[in-house]
């Protein structure tokens, strides 16, 4: 039992260590890339949805209060 804590510990001993000296490289690719990335997503978007909005046909499940007549009561004849 002892050889696996002292394994586990290791590992994760390896990983902080690949976190903290890793970061720099992450970093580095949202200076370079983020706004890039994050303005091209919001364009993408807003794209996609006005085209769906306007040019696909699809009738949206708006409220029908006000539009909708029930119809008349019929009694059941016996």
């Amino acid at each position: 039992m002892f050889r696996f804590a002292k394994a586990a510990v290791n590992i994760t001993g390896q990983a902080a260590r690949q976190v903290r000296y890793g970061s720099t490289s992450s970093q580095d690719f949202h200076a370079k890339y983020g706004t890039g990335l994050l303005l091209g997503g919001v364009v993408f978007c807003t794209a996609v949805w006005s085209y769906v909005l306007t040019q696909t046909g699809i009738t949206w499940n708006l409220s029908p209060v006000g539009k909708v007549m029930p119809k008349e009561w019929r009694e059941a004849e016996e």
